[in-house]
């Protein structure tokens, strides 16, 4: 282990410039003490950039020292130090010119106050010591994958983030800023209404969330009580209100349709009522019946039906609606305002500014960190997932292990199937030349027999440069994108 910076008084104007060469390519690791400890950005002072040269063939290296504190980390076998200036450094980041850092990261808040009927995403009843043992725990998990995390979109979802007090927030957003986490315009975190206060809420913004999705799914109360949500319609108007009073001009409302019992009127109602509050943007979900939820069970047990055909209607309902009080759809279940701000021009379907820029990278095959109790990463190829069981990921952080649980290498091939087929649930589909740039394959000739396909059910449209879903193929998005797996 070869690096060893020299250990000098500090001084906190001074920039520091470290020249290395390499002897061998270089993969990102993260920093550690001596003695194993991991680098926690304790004391953070200040922050330098490392410049270097490198000999051979090797690419060029760019770097992030932070420093930290008064001992020196070893760091890498094969880096030769040709100077350095004071003061004492702790290596953070280091990568070569084809690896860039993350820059997307998702965070699960397993906590809920109740569970959901419908919800299949694992979360668990809200405890007071578990959940401070999950602040402590998560803040570990941060700190081990921030070398290789610069955010430039952050997704706080649950379970229901906004169930955590003042003081264990104060503990995460403290930890995001002492990383040095964010770099980007959008920071989301999921509300549920029975758990906005004023006083968070202005936590929050002043911490600089930006973005708030809140789970309203329906204003009739009956149908609330249907879905086991905890809130009343009464609690959404006055939460809508206090995001508002606390500076948040970026607001999702996530409602549901086709629910049990839900007539068309009944959706017409909460579409116009959702519509005239003047949020930013509108995520509408068709309720599904997943194994291991409570509706699921009342479905096999007769207490209800599916009504495909009405659910259909409620779709065309919410499109006609939203289009009307200005909203503009650019994925199945998304809609953004275009008045607010002009429109991006990058695509042959403009995505409005105010599209969620976190799931646009999904939808576009990007790299990501899930943090958290059952959150999955995708990574340069590779899945991993953390432990769905908030006891075993907090002794396994506490260890100073990631809490991951399984991993997969997903191939070329596959990796590039999955990506096409999130991608077509937006409304302007593939442009051949950009699925060709992210994935190194081309749409026209490992799936033109599936295209040709969609086409003659008229679910697609093939043009020179691109091909999306028709109007009817968005509608049954999931079974098109079953074609493009591989």
């Amino acid at each position: 282990m070869a690096f060893c910076a020299e250990n000098k008084q500090f001084v906190p104007s001074r920039r520091v410039t470290v020249f290395l060469t390499l002897m061998m390519p270089v993969p990102i690791y993260s920093c550690r003490w001596r003695d194993g400890r991991v680098a926690e950005g304790g004391g953070l002072l200040n922050r330098c950039t490392v410049k270097s040269r490198t000999g051979g063939s090797n690419p060029p290296l760019s770097a992030t020292f932070l420093i930290i504190g008064p001992r020196i980390p070893k760091i890498f076998p094969g880096i030769s130090q040709h100077c350095c200036s004071r003061p004492p450094v702790t290596f953070v980041r280091m990568m070569s010119a084809t690896l860039n850092p993350i820059t997307s990261l998702y965070v699960h808040v397993p906590f809920c106050a109740q569970k959901c009927s419908y919800c299949a995403f694992f979360s668990e009843a809200s405890s007071g010591e578990l959940i401070n043992r999950y602040v402590d725990a998560l803040v570990r998990e941060l700190t081990i994958a921030a070398p290789d995390l610069v955010a430039k979109t952050v997704f706080f979802g649950g379970g229901t983030p906004s169930l955590l007090n003042l003081r264990q927030w104060e503990t995460v957003l403290e930890a995001i800023h002492r990383l040095d986490l964010l770099d980007g315009p959008e920071w989301t975190v999921e509300c549920n209404p029975a758990t906005v206060s004023l006083d968070k809420a202005r936590l929050l913004r002043s911490a600089g969330v930006n973005r708030i999705s809140m789970g309203i799914q329906s204003l009739d109360d009956d149908l609330l009580d249907r879905l086991g949500r905890v809130h009343s319609r009464d609690m959404v108007f006055r939460s809508f209100d206090v995001l508002r009073r606390a500076g948040f001009d970026n607001i999702n409302l996530d409602l549901m349709f086709a629910i049990p019992g839900q007539s068309l009127d009944v959706w017409r109602t909460t579409l116009r009522e959702a519509l005239a509050f003047g949020s930013e943007h509108l995520s509408t979900y068709e309720v599904i019946y997943e194994e291991d939820t409570a509706l699921y069970a009342q479905l096999k047990a007769g207490h209800f039906a599916v009504n495909d055909d009405l659910a259909c209607a409620m779709y065309e309902e919410l499109l006609g609606r939203a289009a009307e009080a200005g909203f503009h759809q650019y994925e199945v279940a998304n809609f953004a305002r275009v008045h607010s701000r002009p429109p991006s021009g990058a695509e042959c379907h403009p995505v409005p500014a105010l599209a969620c820029s976190h799931n646009l990278n999904y939808w576009r095959g990007g790299f990501f960190y899930g943090l958290g109790p059952s959150a999955t990463s995708y990574v340069r190829g590779v899945r991993t997932r953390n432990s769905s069981n908030t006891q075993v990921y907090c002794q396994q952080l506490e260890r100073g292990e990631r809490a991951i649980e399984s991993s997969e290498q997903l191939a070329p091939l596959q990796r590039a199937g999955e990506t096409a087929a999130f991608g077509l649930r937006m409304v302007a589909g593939w442009e051949f030349e950009r699925f060709l740039n992210v994935t190194g394959f081309d749409l026209r000739q490992e799936w033109a027999g599936d295209m040709r396909r969609l086409v003659a059910q008229g679910w697609g449209e093939w043009h020179t440069d691109r091909f999306h879903l028709t109007h009817k193929g968005l509608r049954f998005a999931d079974a098109a994108a079953e074609l493009f797996l591989r």
